[in-house]
């Protein structure tokens, strides 16, 4: 964990972990909770969905079945899809619900969340009345935030006025994009949604906003040291006086703290971090690592490598060496072959090699020449299929091969009547489901076994016998609710 205060323009704390950030968001959420206990007044959250906060929600559960109560808590979400019934598997009350509150003790009443059942000319109406609600109970006591890749915060899209209240708003193009994935498609993905302003979210006594993962360094640099404009919502977060960012390592990649540390004080020259020095001076003024020059080191804050070094040449033949040792045709090591120098030793030879692939595809498409080559190099190589794959199957691929078993059976003789049934089921099946809906188990297996069929055909492509891929089918992703299965 670090606390950074040099460059930022915002209170940040870096952890190692997503999970380690979270549960300390958690922790916080609960020690005001017994605080407000303690004094007799309720306590007042602004809660936000996503992914990001799910970890939190996760140990706020866990500390309620050790002896937090949340009777005296009332809460507030920044947002709801507009129209969105609250059973739908996209709605942020089933996503509350599942996450938290069917986990603690909340009472019912003090939950609130934006309604996105209403006639569209009552939504205005209600929007003050939510506004007018958190003000009657003195404000948001801590509101917790995540970050869109916009820059949003709650549903605030780029344009948002500082003074913005709780309104209906159109939502962005890459918000509905990033959003697709859980609506099965762009297309059915709401234009509308009711979002707490940020006016609204501004009035909160504190407020912490978190991110993880590489994909936020981006907006986060952006949001934590970059100017104030509306085109970057959370970047009016800077004119609050309470509020922290809390983010993991890989969502900090990109603060000047972080990336470049050498620009902003004095550095404990570690041999990775020039490495990561030298290759951010050769990328920042296009040179090869091999060509640049003492005066490149000593304008960008690297003085000290040299002194330490003697010559920028010393350096960069280091350095050079350094990233060539990192290249290899030989991903499961050379046999026969020096290996000091090498990323991966020489023996034993063959080795066994296992690659887990999260879902079939990912194993080609993340690391397809390795696949290849540890293969063709003589190695025992195993695939472990973590998934089944079957959501990511598109509906006409089941009818095609429900419809190639029918044609199948009737070709080589077989039933012909059970292959017609079991068509006409599957084609109703997919027919009458709604989006989002799950699938029925036999389209979930058919879907299945069409993943299954691609992943060992790419298997066997590269040589890998059958025996050797292994599907583990777990269930994570197939659970048909908002939270999926640990």
């Amino acid at each position: 964990m670090s606390h950074l205060s040099v460059s930022e323009k915002i209170s940040t704390q870096i952890f190692e972990t997503s999970e380690q950030a979270s549960i300390f968001v958690a922790n916080e959420i609960a020690d005001l909770i017994r605080q407000k206990e303690t004094e007799g007044k309720p306590c007042v959250l602004g809660l936000a969905t996503g992914s990001t906060p799910t970890r939190v929600y996760a140990e706020l559960v866990n500390l309620h079945k050790k002896g937090l109560s949340f009777k005296n808590v009332i809460t507030f979400n920044l947002d709801e899809y507009f129209p969105m019934p609250p059973t739908a598997l996209q709605s942020y009350v089933r996503f509350m619900n599942e996450h938290l509150f069917d986990g603690i003790d909340i009472r019912k009443a003090n939950i609130n969340i934006p309604d996105g059942t209403l006639p569209r000319d009552k939504v205005a109406e209600y929007c003050k009345s939510y506004d007018a609600k958190i003000n009657a109970l003195g404000g948001i006591d801590l509101q917790i935030l995540g970050v869109g890749r916009t820059g949003h915060i709650g549903f605030n899209e780029p344009g948002s006025s500082e003074k913005s209240p709780t309104r209906m708003i159109t939502l962005d193009q890459v918000t509905r994009i990033d959003a697709a994935s859980d609506f099965f498609g762009d297309e059915n993905v709401p234009r509308k949604a009711i979002t707490m302003g940020v006016g609204s979210i501004l009035k909160s006594k504190r407020i912490i906003m978190m991110a993880w993962g590489e994909g936020k360094g981006p907006i986060i640099q952006k949001a934590v040291e970059g100017p104030i404009t509306d085109q970057i919502p959370s970047t009016f977060l800077q004119n609050h006086p309470n509020t922290q960012v809390i983010l993991d390592e890989a969502a900090s990649s990109k603060l000047t703290a972080v990336q470049t540390p050498w620009l902003v004080d004095s550095c404990d020259w570690t041999d990775k971090l020039i490495q990561k020095a030298v290759v951010w001076l050769g990328l920042r003024l296009q040179k090869p690592v091999l060509k640049l020059t003492n005066n490149d080191y000593m304008e960008h804050g690297m003085g000290d490598i040299i002194t330490e070094y003697g010559s920028a040449y010393q350096v960069n033949i280091k350095i050079f060496n350094t990233l060539q040792h990192t290249i290899t045709g030989w991903p499961g090591g050379k046999p026969n072959a020096d290996d000091s120098n090498r990323p991966e030793r020489a023996k034993p030879f063959p080795k066994r090699a296992i690659i887990f692939s999260p879902h079939p595809d990912d194993d080609v498409i993340s690391m397809g020449g390795t696949f290849i080559r540890l293969v063709d190099q003589g190695h025992e190589v195993h695939v472990a299929y973590q998934t089944s794959g079957n959501i990511a199957v598109f509906d006409d691929d089941a009818i095609r091969f429900a419809d190639f078993v029918r044609d199948f059976n009737h070709s080589f003789g077989l039933n012909k009547s059970d292959g017609d049934k079991f068509y006409q089921k599957i084609v109703s099946d997919i027919k009458n489901k709604k989006p989002g809906e799950v699938d029925s188990a036999e389209v979930m297996k058919i879907k299945g076994l069409i993943r299954r069929g691609e992943a060992k055909a790419g298997c066997r492509y590269t040589g890998i016998p059958d025996t050797q891929a292994h599907f583990l089918n777990m269930p994570f992703y197939e659970t048909g609710t908002v939270k999926k299965s640990r």
